[in-house]
């Protein structure tokens, strides 16, 4: 199973872009795919997380209204579009994969804590410039 973010960059405040992370290994049937960013010195932090089986997704309190998480499942494709970004947004941004539905609960330790996920991508930089 392999997993690759593109699509990170430098933007201004106010900018937009749009992740992508490519699943290869596995078909998208009943897996969840989820996103998390880290920046140096601080904590890992939980953005959403996809569910394949039924395309729904979660998204934890701090991402809702400008984070919106999508699929081409023909492409084992899931994109993070990211708008109105501002600096505290700069991080590196992974996505990672285990069987499975998402989680439904926000507060649940997948998007809080040191989840040990089963596979995750090597990231991708996001720099928000003010």
């Amino acid at each position: 199973v392999r997993l690759v973010e593109s699509g990170g960059g430098l933007v201004q405040t106010g900018g937009s872009l749009r992740l992508s992370c490519v699943v290869s290994g596995f078909t998208f049937d009943d897996h969840s795919i989820g996103w998390y960013r880290q920046a140096p010195g601080k904590e890992r932090e939980g953005i959403s997380c996809f569910s394949t089986s039924d395309s729904s997704t979660v998204y934890v309190d701090s991402a809702e209204g400008r984070f919106t998480t999508s699929s081409d499942n023909a492409k084992n494709t899931v994109y993070l579009q990211m708008n109105r970004l501002k600096p505290e947004d700069t991080a590196v941004y992974y996505c990672t994969a285990d069987d499975g539905p998402c989680p439904d609960w926000s507060g649940d330790v997948y998007y809080t804590g040191d989840y040990d996920h089963s596979y995750r991508g090597r990231g991708t930089q996001v720099t928000v410039s003010s």
